[in-house]
Formats: C-alpha cells, sequence, structure tokens
C-alpha cells in the first residue's frame, strides 16, 4: 500500500545522509562491538558482515523516506538469516537493529537541524514513521531468523542421523572422517562407548523419548538413530556412571539392550550386534534392561532360538518326555546342583532333601539324558540345555 509522500525538507535530510552512507554504516558497526558481546566474536561474526549489513539496512531506511514506496522486507530478512547461521542469539540480533534505528534517529535529528525547513511539526510524524518501521524490521527479522533456525536444525538433524548411520553400519572408517563425525554428534573421540537398542512400541515411535536429554543432565553424551523398529543408539559411557545410564534407561517401559564397553568406535557395528542379542534375550518380557555381559549365554541362546531348541533336545529329549511332576522334580534339582556349585549335600540343603535323594535323582537324570555329572563336557552341554529352556518357553 502506497504510503503518504515525505516533505521534500526531509527527502534533503535523507538524501544528505545517503551521501555519507559508508561512513554512517562503518560508525554503526563500531557501535554494535562496543554494546553487543556476540558481535565482538570476530570468528563467530565477521566484522566485515556486520559493516555490510548494517549499510544495507541504513539504506533501506533512509530510502524510506524519499519515496512513497512500501517498505522492502527482504534486507532485514537476509540480515536475520545470516545472524541465525552465525550463530547468535535473536535477542541480540533484535537488540542490534533497536541499536540501528536509535542511531538512524539521531542522525536524522541532528542533520534536520542544519536544515531550517526541516520543523518540529515535520520531525514528530517522522519520529512515529521511524519506530513504526522499527517494528516492521523487528517482526521481519524474527520471522526470518525462526525459519532459518529451524531449517538449520533440521539440517543438523539429518546430518547427525546419517553419521549415526555411518557409525552403525561401519561406513565410518579413516581417522579424519571419524574425528569430523565426534565432532558433530558430540562423542568424545576417545573414551568407553556402549551401544544401545531399544524395541520401539510402534513403526515411526520413539522406544525412550526423551533419552538424549535425560543422559545429557548426567553429563552422558549419546547419538542415537530410529529405525522403523528399533531405536539404537551409541554412548560415551565412563564406568562410574554406567549406573546413571541405566536408571535412565530402565524408567521407559519397553526392552532394552546393552552391548559390552568398548574403546574404539570402529567397534559400534559389532556392539550393536551384540546389543541386539541382549535385546533378543528379553524376549517373553514386557519390559527390561539387560546388558550382554550379565548372561553371555543366554543372549547367544536368545539369538538363535532354533539352534537352541535343537540343543535342549538333543540334550534332555527323554527327561523332557516324562510326566510332568517328575519332569519338573528333576529340573529343579539339577538346576539347584548348578546354583550349588555341584554339591550334593547343599542341593539337599535347599531343597531339604538328604544328600542321598539328591544323588538318586542326579544318577536318574545321567540316565535319561545318557550324559554323566562327571563329565566336564557334558556337565557344560547340560548346564547350556538348562540355561535355554525358559528363553525358548
Amino acid at each position: 500500500m502506497p504510503r503518504p509522500t515525505p516533505p521534500e525538507a526531509v527527502v534533503d535530510v535523507a538524501d544528505v545522509l545517503l551521501e555519507r552512507i559508508d561512513d554512517l554504516g562503518l560508525r554503526l558497526a563500531e557501535r554494535f562491538l562496543i554494546e553487543l558481546d556476540t558481535y565482538r566474536n570476530q570468528a563467530q561474526v565477521p566484522f566485515d558482515t556486520i559493516r555490510i549489513s548494517c549499510t544495507r539496512n541504513l539504506t533501506l531506511m533512509l530510502r524510506h523516506f524519499t519515496t512513497d514506496a512500501p517498505v522492502d522486507p527482504e534486507p532485514p530478512k537476509e540480515t536475520g538469516r545470516l545472524r541465525a547461521q552465525q550463530g547468535v542469539p535473536l535477542a541480540e540480533t533484535l537488540h542490534a537493529f533497536r541499536i540501528g534505528f536509535e542511531f538512524l534517529w539521531s542522525e536524522l535529528v541532528a542533520e534536520s537541524r542544519r536544515h531550517p525547513e526541516v520543523t518540529d511539526a515535520m520531525l514528530v510524524p517522522l519520529a512515529a514513521d521511524v519506530w513504526a518501521l522499527s517494528g516492521e524490521y523487528a517482526v521481519a527479522v524474527a520471522a526470518a531468523y525462526r525459519d532459518m533456525t529451524s531449517e538449520l536444525v533440521t539440517q543438523r538433524e539429518h546430518e547427525r542421523s546419517v553419521l549415526v548411520e555411518a557409525l552403525f553400519t561401519g561406513m565410518i572408517a579413516d581417522p579424519a572422517t571419524l574425528g569430523e563425525a565426534t565432532r558433530i554428534l558430540g562423542l568424545p573421540p576417545t573414551g568407553r562407548y556402549v551401544v544401545v537398542a531399544a524395541e520401539v512400541p510402534a513403526t515411526g515411535r520413539e522406544a525412550l523419548p526423551g533419552i538424549e536429554t535425560a543422559l545429557r543432565a548426567e553429563q552422558i553424551t549419546s547419538a542415537w538413530r530410529l529405525l522403523p523398529d528399533q531405536q539404537i543408539g551409541v554412548l560415551a559411557l565412563p564406568e562410574a556412571r554406567e549406573p546413571l545410564a541405566l536408571k535412565a534407561l530402565r524408567k521407559h517401559h519397553t526392552r532394552v539392550g546393552v552391548s559390552p564397553s568398548y574403546d574404539a568406535l570402529p567397534e559400534t557395528p559389532q556392539a550393536l550386534h551384540f546389543a541386539r542379542l541382549a535385546l533378543a534375550g528379553l524376549r517373553g518380557r514386557t519390559r527390561g534392561v539387560a546388558r550382554f555381559d550379565d548372561d553371555p549365554l543366554a543372549m547367544l541362546i536368545a539369538a538363535a532360538p532354533v539352534e537352541a531348541e535343537r540343543m535342549v533336545r538333543v540334550s534332555l529329549g527323554s527327561l523332557l518326555a516324562l510326566p510332568y511332576e517328575e519332569r519338573e522334580r528333576l529340573l529343579e534339582t539339577l538346576r539347584t546342583w548348578y546354583a550349588a556349585n555341584g554339591s550334593a549335600a547343599e542341593t539337599g540343603r535347599r531343597l531339604f532333601l538328604h544328600p542321598n535323594s539328591v544323588r538318586y535323582r542326579l544318577r536318574r537324570i545321567e540316565e535319561l539324558t545318557d550324559r554323566s555329572l562327571n563329565d566336564p563336557r557334558a556337565v557344560l552341554e547340560l548346564g547350556a540345555a538348562l540355561r535355554a529352556l525358559p528363553v525358548l518357553k
């Protein structure tokens, strides 16, 4: 919408200031260095970008007072996008524009005093126009800043997701790329790591919502990837902080597998395999956290259920064919004998049986399985089969 044509005297003042626009832009940029902390960081915000931005925006502001054309929002939007990319806080960016408009007003007033034809009556609506323009600029800057911030967040999340995927698939091998990946992901380049694999409640939904923030609160850095069936993550986990990480994981109502610790990030794919084996070991439970190292045998059994079932049938087949009561009695005796480190006396004490009754039951188990409990290999096979039973049920 066209604006009222500015008075000729005001246009003359603006034209004079436009002739000195490079000097005005430089002076405003130098003032920013004095008053704004972030702008003093030349590595973050190069001075030349400040000077150029000041000059362009002052030019636009002054031309506003030489024409009846509507405000062009593109220069302030460009500044908003640039400051978002540079990481300047939005509040400080808007403060810079407030300083800029104060500077513009002071220069307009000072120059107007040199023009007798500019009356106080002209300055009153000019002041209103300046602050109305300030409001329009603030809206344009903030909108562009937020749009760019959203775009950057999406871009960084995509970049992080790709790097996490590369880490889990072993696509990052050379030290330079690995170093850059750890920098972007926020992971230390060396240390103690574990991988977590959690079962998602539904495709596209996180199994562990908010877990990265919760771990960060415990000074544990992590990087995560959401897959259709699992949420997987790698944690930089000092041993002293492992209980805190496990506590955070247990707060979620899902099944979670945790790998053994490792100290070289290229080993992440193997650690993911172990975490998934630990997760498979929770089959039959609705929730829980299982660490591979807590029961590696159970993890391996869970990873190969068909082979494990065959092992059970081969090792315990005749015993499992017994009537229910006798079968459960003998299985309970065998479990207790293992828990008692092979002591018939301790087994009897735990089951409230005479040691001779325990020995009779053990001989019966040896007959049914065709395995001697004095043979270490047979003891190993029976123990593995016994351990597989609850996993396969």
